[in-house]
C-alpha cells in the first residue's frame, strides 16, 4: 500500500483502539507523530498532503537538512537522544522535544531558549521498562525531575514519553504502558509550575495499537506509514 493508504489503515486502527480502551486517554487532543527518520522530502510531503501535522525525527541534523525544503508546514518533534551540545542547535527549531532524561539536559535548554525568547515544550522520557543501558529516566525518579523541570522558566513540561522494549507480542508490553499511564496521571493531578501535562507519547508502529488502549494520545509511527526505511 502506499503512504495515503497506510495512514488511512493506521487512522481505522487508532479510533478502534480509543474506543476499546479502558482508561479516558491521557489527553483531550490525539496527536499522531509521522516518523520520518531516513524519509526523502517527497514522501514526507505526502504524507503532509494527506494530513499528517507533525514529524519526528530521531537526529538533529537530519531535522537541520530538512528545514529548508518544508520549513513550518508541520510540527517538528525530536524524539531521538539529545546531547547536551546539541541543544543550541535544535531549540531554534523543535515544537517538542521528546527525549529529556536529566536536568542538565533540561537546564540547557531553558537556557537557550530563554535566549530566544522562547518557551520551550518539552517531555520527560521515562525508561518505563527499566531496560539496562536505555536512554530515560527510572519511574521511580521522575516525580523528582519534574519538580526540578517545574523550576525552570524558559521549559514547559507537557507530559511523559516512553519507548517500550521490542517484542514480537505487543501484549508483552502492555504493562509497560499500563504503568507509565498512572504515572503520567499522579503527575498529572499534581500542580507544578511551568507543567501543562497533556501528552503521553508512547507507541511505534509494532505497538502503538496496544498504547492507545492502555491511554496514549501521541503514537509515533514510521514503518506503518511510509514503509520499510530506505537505508
Amino acid at each position: 500500500m502506499g503512504i495515503a493508504q497506510n495512514l488511512t489503515e493506521v487512522r481505522r486502527n487508532i479510533d478502534l483502539a480509543m474506543n476499546r480502551a479502558a482508561v479516558r486517554p491521557a489527553g483531550d487532543e490525539f496527536k499522531l507523530i509521522a516518523v520520518t527518520k531516513n524519509q526523502g522530502i517527497d514522501e514526507m510531503r505526502q504524507a503532509i498532503d494527506h494530513g499528517i501535522t507533525a514529524v519526528g525525527e530521531n537526529r538533529v541534523q537530519e531535522v537541520l537538512g530538512k528545514l529548508p525544503e518544508l520549513k513550518r508546514t508541520v510540527e517538528w518533534h525530536l524524539i531521538g537522544h539529545l546531547q547536551t551540545n546539541k541543544v543550541r542547535q535544535i531549540v531554534p527549531f523543535a515544537d517538542l522535544i521528546h527525549s529529556v532524561d536529566s536536568r542538565r539536559v533540561a537546564l540547557e535548554i531553558s537556557r537557550v531558549a530563554g535566549k530566544l525568547g522562547k518557551c520551550q515544550d518539552i517531555l520527560i522520557q521515562v525508561n518505563a521498562a527499566g531496560e539496562p543501558g536505555k536512554f530515560g529516566i527510572a519511574p521511580e525518579d521522575t516525580l523528582a525531575l519534574a519538580q526540578d523541570i517545574s523550576s525552570l522558566e524558559h521549559v514547559r513540561l507537557c507530559g511523559l514519553m516512553t519507548i517500550a522494549p521490542q517484542v514480537a507480542d505487543p501484549e508483552l508490553v502492555r504493562p509497560v504502558f499500563r504503568n507509565l499511564y498512572r504515572l503520567f496521571m499522579e503527575l498529572a493531578a499534581i500542580r507544578l509550575d511551568h507543567t501543562d501535562m497533556k501528552w503521553l507519547s508512547m507507541g511505534m508502529t509494532g505497538d502503538y495499537i496496544t498504547a492507545v488502549e492502555e491511554g496514549a494520545n501521541m503514537v509515533r509511527v514510521g514503518t506503518g506509514i511510509f514503509g520499510a526505511r530506505q537505508y
